[in-house]
């Protein structure tokens, strides 16, 4: 037993009975208001003969002017039993989990289906849009899943209720584990776009056997399998035991609670396996992936430039279809180089915080105070989340067939007609020897 649960028994076990005959139920019920402890009469009795036993009346150092001071309350953080409401501040957790982050999430799955929809159309087919499908869908799923939990704790009055012995699971697979498997999807996926337009743009002959529509459904089924393989051991890392404790909302009530138990396996290996598992985090999942975006964003943007130029020496050359493809080209990369910069923009304050955090637990040296790096861990997942279906908006302000596929769907018109020209198509370079390869895929 803890040292506040010590503190709490004894407290209860010597307290001055109001009736004498009465002693042993005042304790049981003082056990059970106080220290949330669920004893039956006997084993209640033999706490009150064994407290007697070790603290005789005549040289008691519990006196009852002590009995009188002892706070429970300062003890009540010390109860393994699940809540909600011990961290981070729940005047920052309740106001975004309980309310901006379903109405965030609402908008997600309503922007990113109408992506989806717009994406899937026959003419829209191509490796790009592939990856942007299932980038869409991933961020959906990592909204979607810690909905269930958000709302029936965080949007009522449950926030500040021992957690329920049936949601015990639920809370950690719901609102971590199975969400934290999709954001790192989303994560490598973004990483593949970047990698994919590069090829495109910049080695286009090998475009033509690497960024294929099988490829990257290969690739996104690659990615899912390794994401969920990454925090495959978090599912079995505790388990829960059922307990009852006194209600926090409805007076002289007990409700269901859990106790979330280690497992041996994890027990003895708890160090190694912390610090395995969150320096596979930050570097595979944040370090490499930023680092590398960073750099391809850089790659695309010079691209661009070396583009312009180019489109400008075809106009002059009164080349004006090579110019519209290049144009077109462009105008998809500088599109996806954005959605890139706003992921880059939510995601690098993530990753710093799990840098900050590793380096506090493996090298014990604190940058940020837990409490701190805390809430900013909330707020971070927030911005990230609010990112989500701004995707959406940027597909229709910087594509002009995402626009006009889009406005299709509500207008009732005729989808555009596939283009006419091949997937990959030709566009002389500056010396008129080489060539570079674009088509559909450039057209988004």
């Amino acid at each position: 037993m803890s040292v506040c649960g010590s503190l709490c028994v004894q407290h209860c076990a010597l307290r001055p009975p109001e009736n004498v005959g009465n002693r042993v139920s005042e304790v049981m019920h003082c056990l059970l208001y106080m220290c949330s402890l669920v004893l039956s009469r006997n084993e209640t009795e033999g706490i009150v003969r064994d407290v007697d036993n070790a603290f005789a009346l005549d040289t008691r150092n519990w006196t009852h002017s002590m009995a009188q001071e002892f706070d429970v309350s300062n003890c009540t953080m010390m109860d393994r039993a699940r809540r909600l409401d011990r961290s981070p501040p729940p005047r920052y957790t309740v106001p975004i989990n309980g309310y901006l982050f379903p109405i965030l999430v609402f908008l997600t799955v309503v922007n990113n289906s109408l992506v989806c929809i717009v994406l899937l159309k026959r003419h829209m087919r191509n490796p790009t849009n592939a990856i942007l499908v299932a980038m869409a869908i991933t961020d959906m799923l990592t909204g979607l899943f810690p909905i269930p939990v958000f709302i029936y704790f965080y949007g009522t009055e449950r926030f500040h209720e021992w957690v329920p012995y049936d949601w015990c699971l639920m809370i950690d697979f719901f609102m971590e584990y199975i969400p934290t498997i999709f954001h790192t999807a989303s994560i490598w996926l973004t990483m593949a776009l970047a990698i994919q337009r590069y090829i495109i743009v910049c080695h286009s002959f090998k475009a033509r056997t690497w960024c294929t529509i099988e490829n990257v459904r290969n690739g996104t089924i690659a990615i899912y399998i390794v994401a969920t393989l990454s925090q495959i051991t978090r599912f079995f890392e505790s388990y829960p035991v059922e307990t009852v404790r006194v209600s926090s909302l409805v007076p002289n009530t007990t409700v269901s609670a859990c106790i979330m138990e280690f497992r041996p396996w994890f027990q003895t290996n708890m160090n190694l396996y912390f610090n395995f598992y969150y320096w596979f985090r930050v570097i595979f999942i944040h370090l490499i992936p930023c680092v590398s975006l960073v750099l391809l964003n850089a790659l695309l943007i010079h691209a661009i430039r070396v583009a312009q130029k180019r489109r400008m020496q075809l106009l002059r050359q009164n080349k004006k279809s090579e110019s519209r493809k290049l144009k077109e080209s462009n105008c998809t990369t500088l599109m996806l180089v954005a959605v890139v910069g706003l992921f880059l923009l939510v995601e690098f304050p993530l990753g710093l915080l799990m840098v900050f955090l590793i380096i506090d637990k493996t090298f014990n040296v604190v940058i940020i105070e837990s409490d701190v790096l805390t809430v900013l861990s909330l707020f971070s997942n927030f911005f990230i989340l609010l990112s989500y279906p701004l995707n959406f908006f940027i597909y229709c302000g910087m594509s002009k067939q995402f626009r006009e596929t889009f406005k299709r769907l509500f207008t009732g018109g005729d989808m555009p007609i596939e283009r006419e020209y091949s997937q990959y198509t030709t566009v002389p370079t500056e010396n008129g020897k080489s060539t570079a390869v674009t088509g559909d895929e450039t057209a988004l």
